[in-house]
């Protein structure tokens, strides 16, 4: 019999502790994947739906809040501007364009955004079915919202104020949908697109003056360079605008999120190391046992070499069945939450995606079972058979 099957002989031998020993790797191993598949994942999907959006500017409150809500649609706004003032900044000769944004009102859970076709082109998409609005009370539906709600083209339905869902429904003025777009992979997959012009009409203010009539947010892409120092402090100067970067407040989301994501990282590895310390004890107790069987072994003809290379072959086999097991069960897990992220209405992660940073976690997993596998392999290498032999 070769040593791969020897090795397995032996780790057959005892299915309990080896089963403990492989879970714990696999449990440390499967945590730290989750963690870089989610990430990553959502880390790149931020990325795209901030990409191009330079500056966003809404009402005073907080930077982060803004951004969340405005550019993510994650976050509830803090308020609207008067259209006045979103409209002179548009004019404003350092801003290359300006998106406007009005928001307060959702569908079955869904945020519906009232904006302008420069939105839709922003993020590249195109339309799946019908077309774009052109008149006020028509709608496109993203596709996330289209496949989960059934709408297509040709039918209706009513806002709901709030974007929790639960607010009062406005059953006097339905939206009729027009298109749907197709998947783009950026947040306007999750949204629900209409007109400025529709959001007021909802809320009775499409008579009101130009004055008075108010909107969200607007998304800035500079002009030149040097408007990223000038035109923030512009905007802040003002009595009810206020600029927040997008990039900035993603990175600093990152680093706050980073504390708790390095907390799950390092009990990741305490598993991995606990399963290393585990397979050590395990090897150096079997060593005990089999001390006989080694020694008939070398009076067989084998080699120190060999019985050394049994016992690394048998931490590296367990090691690496951990690996596996836990990089499949971190896939699987990544599913569940976006599974669960997708059912809140929230950007969604997949387990269907493979990183080439798993190949790490191999070799880390593989690393702890030959290190542990190490000093009960030299043991085996240094020992003398004879007194082995002679005790019986």
């Amino acid at each position: 019999m070769n040593l791969l099957g020897i090795s397995l002989a032996y780790l057959r031998a005892r299915p309990l502790a080896n089963a403990l020993n492989l879970f714990l790797l696999a449990l440390g191993i499967a945590t730290i994947t989750l963690l870089m598949l989610a990430t990553a994942q959502i880390e790149s999907r931020m990325l795209r739906d901030a990409r191009g959006i330079d500056l966003v500017a809404g009402a005073k409150g907080s930077p982060m809040q803004l951004v969340l809500s405005a550019v993510f649609h994650i976050d509830v706004p803090a308020g609207n501007i008067p259209l006045k003032d979103a409209m002179a900044l548009a004019r404003n000769p350092q801003v290359k364009k300006a998106i406007p944004l009005a928001l307060g009102d959702s569908y079955k859970g869904y945020r519906i955004v009232g904006s302008n076709h420069d939105y839709v082109a922003h993020y590249g998409a195109r339309i799946g079915e019908g077309r774009l609005w052109t008149a006020p009370m028509e709608a496109v539906l993203g596709a996330e919202v289209a496949a989960k709600t059934k709408l297509a083209p040709g039918g209706k339905f009513t806002a709901v104020h709030g974007v929790g869902g639960d607010g009062d429904e406005h059953d006097e003025a339905p939206y009729a949908v027009v298109g749907v777009l197709g998947p783009s992979g950026t947040v306007l997959d999750r949204l629900v697109l209409t007109s400025v012009e529709s959001v007021w009409t909802v809320h009775g203010l499409e008579k009101e003056a130009a004055e008075d009539k108010e909107i969200t947010a607007l998304l800035v892409q500079y002009a030149s360079p040097i408007a990223a120092a000038m035109l923030p402090r512009w905007i802040n100067a003002s009595l009810v605008l206020q600029a927040a970067s997008p990039a900035y407040e993603s990175a600093r989301l990152f680093r706050m999120l980073g504390v708790g994501i390095d907390v799950m990282r390092a009990f990741g590895l305490v598993l991995v190391l606990v399963a290393g310390l585990s397979v050590f004890i395990a090897l150096l107790n079997a060593l005990e046992d089999r001390r006989y069987d080694l020694a008939v072994m070398r009076m067989l003809g084998a080699s120190r070499a060999r019985l050394m290379g049994l016992l690394l072959l048998e931490g590296a086999t367990l090691a690496l069945a951990g690996g596996i097991a836990g990089i499949a069960l971190g896939h699987v897990l990544t599913e569940i939450l976006g599974t669960a992220l997708q059912a809140a209405q929230q950007t969604a992660v997949t387990g269907g995606i493979w990183l080439v940073q798993e190949l790490w976690l191999l070799g880390l997993a593989l690393g702890v079972g030959l290190v542990a596998a190490l000093v009960p392999a030299w043991r085996a290498y240094r020992a003398d058979v004879a007194p082995v032999l002679a005790e019986g």
